[in-house]
């Protein structure tokens, strides 16, 4: 009788296909829709069998990818698909879930700075791997210059300590620490609101997929953007709990700010998003930012940054 039974499953339960899902950190809210898409069955819904592994400080997505050993990686900012052009890498970005970049500049309440641009000419403390990332945007945009930059350990103590501190982070992270630890509300100054053009959270496919199983790519797209969906504007406890399973050390009031700072920020939307739907990438928006880059020597300007992306799986209303 058990062999008669498992001979009459459907097949696309006897078929599902195996593929890799890196993250770009420790499970965390920042990665909520892909959890949430692989908690509510939306992948196995799709014929595929994900398995999320997830990222940390010595996980190198684009170094995964290119060696074969994931089929999709998580891409945290636009740098991350034109260095893969750069090095080489067999792979692009397929789809956008954060049309804003997550990175902010905080400072204490103070009268001086009431916008990003009055934030030049002050002192930032910032990480080494920001100098030729955002920091770079600043310099082109608002006139920032290198003689600002004050070195950031991810130690929020000196900014706690400091009521004249400016620093880098995430919208969805440090302020909600800030606020917690130094029992005050900072002023956040997200990027993404003053221009900067990065997207964020992005699925990264190998080259190969793309070329040879188009069908698989699109499926796990397609899943993906509705766990997104589902996780920011609707209930995201089926991801939570597979969060909170996989991250010991993440905590329910952390995921729970973060979740509210997405919706709230519109993070997830954009203009393109309006017309195309949820995870639309624009050929413009990946030429501005590698316009701006360039320019300013973080990459050569005959880099083939068209290579970066494809907007193939996404962008469904497009004409």
């Amino acid at each position: 009788m058990r062999a008669l039974a498992l001979a009459v499953l459907p097949l696309q339960v006897l078929a599902l296909e195996g593929v890799t899902f890196a993250t770009d950190w420790k499970a965390q809210a920042e990665q909520g829709g892909f959890y949430q898409a692989k908690a509510l069955g939306l992948y196995e819904k799709a014929g595929l069998d994900v398995t999320i592994l997830g990222g940390g400080p010595g996980v190198n997505i684009p170094q995964l990818l290119g060696a074969g050993a994931i089929d999709f990686g998580m891409g945290s900012n636009s740098f991350i698909p034109l260095n893969m052009v750069r090095a080489g890498v067999p792979a692009k970005a397929v789809m956008a879930a954060f049309q804003k970049d997550p990175q902010v500049l905080i400072t204490h309440p103070r009268a001086d700075i009431a916008t990003l641009a009055d934030i030049k000419d002050k002192p930032v403390m910032i990480a080494d791997a920001s100098i030729n990332a955002f920091w770079v945007w600043l310099r082109a945009k608002y006139d920032f210059s290198d003689r600002q930059i004050r070195k950031y350990t991810f130690n929020l103590a000196p900014f706690l300590v400091n009521p004249r501190a400016v620093q880098q982070g995430y919208v969805t992270s440090e302020p909600y620490t800030i606020s917690t630890r130094g029992g005050f509300e900072p002023q956040v100054f997200l990027l993404s609101d003053f221009g900067y053009p990065s997207y964020a959270a992005m699925v990264l496919a190998q080259n190969r997929l793309i070329e040879e199983q188009p069908e698989l790519v699109q499926a796990f797209v397609n899943a993906s953007v509705e766990g997104w969906q589902s996780y920011i504007y609707g209930d995201p406890s089926p991801g939570n709990k597979l969060i909170l399973a996989a991250n010991p050390d993440m905590r329910q009031d952390i995921i729970d700010q973060a979740i509210e700072q997405i919706r709230q920020r519109g993070m997830l939307a954009s203009p393109d998003t309006e017309k195309q739907g949820l995870g639309a990438m624009s050929e413009a928006r990946w030429q501005s930012f590698f316009k701006t880059m360039s320019e300013n020597g973080v990459y050569p300007l005959t880099l083939d940054w068209q290579n970066a992306f494809t907007t193939d799986f996404t962008n469904a209303g497009a004409p």
